[in-house]
């Protein structure tokens, strides 16, 4: 994992039932995500960012922040995975619906970038792998400069 003990202590703090669970996702995650991405915690969630070292811009919404991408949070009704790729690119978008659907019988719960999982035995873990593969972190920074940077 890459920041091991941040994602320990993260998960041990995650209610008992949904820890194996999030350990699954997380090493899916991370067996595919690009390596430019760095761990860290961002409101409260585990978080998948641009590091300022690769974009010194960082979040706009939280100057000195890295640039988040993909996070994973324990809320009350179930595990979510936040993926900004998912908000901003409609083929991205229209390639994970189309996928899930061929993937898992239970019906897609998502919102502009949240996929939630009220049954962490239905999360499709090597899709959320494939998910994570999709958007590499120059890509991402370009669709968030084209998108959401203020010209």
């Amino acid at each position: 994992m890459r920041n091991k003990k941040l994602v320990k202590e993260w998960i041990s703090a995650v209610q008992e039932d949904r820890q194996k669970p999030m350990e699954q996702l997380i090493k899916a995650i991370e067996e595919k995500l690009p390596k430019e991405f760095e761990c860290c915690l961002q409101t409260g969630m585990l978080c998948y960012a641009v590091p300022l070292s690769f974009y010194p811009s960082g979040y706009h919404c939280a100057p000195g922040t890295p640039l988040p991408f993909l996070s994973i949070a324990s809320q009350k009704a179930g595990i979510s995975v936040y993926h900004m790729g998912l908000y901003s690119d409609p083929k991205l978008l229209k390639w994970f619906t189309e996928a899930y659907a061929k993937t898992v019988t239970a019906k897609l719960d998502m919102g502009k970038s949240c996929i939630r999982f009220k049954k962490p035995e239905l999360i499709p873990f090597s899709l959320m792998g494939e998910l994570a593969a999709k958007m590499s972190t120059k890509e991402w920074v370009e669709t968030y400069e084209r998108l959401y940077r203020k010209k």
